[in-house]
């Protein structure tokens, strides 16, 4: 596990040295605004395609050599990339197709590696391995973005590139490497030849990627999950996209500024996912409560009269999303049955997509036809009575219990984890 941090941790680095410096590598291109989000959107767009396809694939094949191939290719598809640009041979049209490629890999790679991930470790030990999985993404994030203006001022825009492919290189060479603590569940010849196989583990064999996602629609917990995540995407969370108009705008700051916001909110972050991995049993309810918080932050934050009170309101704000994340991606990873745990994150790769692709653009509308303070305090009250009417609505209805199609004694032990509302 600690390799497996280790070799995430570069990787992340890696991809957000690439990140930093992508969208200026298309404005540069191109001169087109326009072009630099159809970029962003068309390496999307396949998470909303394939993604339950990606999921299903993940359940099916050898977890480790999935994501080994998986992170080859991406290693790759950046190698190519660097070397376009350092040759001078890089057009939009080129552009856009290597963004659709790196789309389509991540569909499969993104469920492979966080299953991979909690494999690694003992099953109550799984939420702090995804805590320490968002750690290491903050971590690699504020890593990488401080990297990349070294990297591009000394070598240029194409070091970043590389750098990213050696680091996707560099994780697949450490996967062949590590160890289970615990078998995936298409991983299981001991225990095969010692019993016959279960009933439900055989039929899951034969389920499609459809079947997949209405498994997910059946869970109250993970549509409830979806839901949150939805309402806060749309008028909330988009920070670089919010708080950069704030500053620049009301605030009267400049880009040395916002990038005072940016480090607050890595370092945030970082806190957030520390605490994050020292729950061990989080549940919807944790999620709905820090979307709360960070709501009413959000409102706040859109009546700072300085910067110095906004960078008061960011630290927090940033550790409550960091620690919903994590707890979001504890119950994603244990609630199912451990047999289709792929095909739920591919549904819920699929779903968060289309929250990915709307949201920027709604809030864009908003603030130009509100302004961004109104945007923000709007959209914070928004999440906020959304939060409350779910409790209000749960509080007459069903338990939530007796709405679970799925019998908690049917489920493997390991799926057991995190059930509890």
């Amino acid at each position: 596990m600690r390799w497996w941090a280790f070799a995430n941790f570069v990787s992340n680095a890696g991809t957000w040295m690439q990140l930093t410096v992508q969208n200026l590598m298309v404005l540069q291109i191109t001169g087109s605004a326009a072009a630099t989000g159809l970029s962003v959107s068309i390496q999307m767009a396949p998470g909303l395609l394939l993604g339950l396809a990606g999921g299903a694939a993940v359940d099916r094949l050898p977890r480790k050599l999935t994501a080994a191939v998986a992170q080859g290719l991406l290693g790759a598809v950046a190698l190519v990339t660097a070397l376009l640009v350092a040759l001078d041979g890089l057009n939009l049209p080129v552009l856009l197709a290597l963004a659709a490629v790196t789309g389509l890999i991540a569909t499969v790679d993104g469920p492979a590696c966080a299953l991979l991930g909690n494999d690694l470790v003992r099953a109550p030990d799984v939420p702090s391995a995804i805590g320490v999985g968002s750690l290491v993404h903050s971590a690699g994030r504020l890593t990488g973005a401080a990297l990349a203006g070294v990297a591009v001022g000394f070598l240029g825009t194409a070091a970043a590139y590389a750098a990213n492919g050696l680091s996707f290189l560099f994780v697949a060479g450490v996967i062949p490497f590590l160890k289970a603590a615990q078998p995936s569940w298409d991983a299981r010849p001991a225990a095969a030849a010692a019993a016959p196989p279960a009933p439900e583990p055989a039929a899951a064999k034969s389920m499609t990627a459809r079947e997949g996602l209405a498994f997910f629609m059946r869970r109250p917990r993970l549509v409830a999950l979806a839901a949150l995540n939805g309402i806060s995407a749309m008028f909330g969370r988009n920070y670089s996209l919010t708080l950069v108009v704030l500053v620049t705008g009301p605030l009267a700051g400049d880009a040395g500024s916002f990038s005072k916001v940016s480090t607050v909110l890595a370092a945030g972050g970082i806190a957030g996912a520390v605490l994050g991995a020292r729950l061990r049993r989080p549940s919807v309810r944790t999620v709905a409560v820090l979307t709360m918080a960070g709501a009413l932050l959000q409102v706040l934050a859109g009546l700072a009269p300085s910067l110095l009170v906004l960078l008061v309101l960011v630290l927090p704000m940033a550790v409550a999303e960091s620690v919903g994340d994590t707890a979001q991606s504890t119950v994603l990873q244990t609630d199912p049955p451990a047999h289709m745990r792929g095909r739920v994150l591919g549904a819920w790769s699929s779903i968060r997509t289309v929250w990915g692709l709307a949201a920027p653009l709604t809030l864009g509308l908003f603030m130009e036809l509100a302004g961004v303070r109104v945007t923000l305090i709007v959209g914070g009250l928004a999440i906020a009575a959304f939060v409350a009417m779910g409790y209000l609505l749960k509080g007459r209805g069903p338990r939530a219990g007796a709405l679970v199609p799925v019998p908690e004694a049917a489920l493997p032990a390991r799926a057991r984890l995190g059930t509890a509302a």
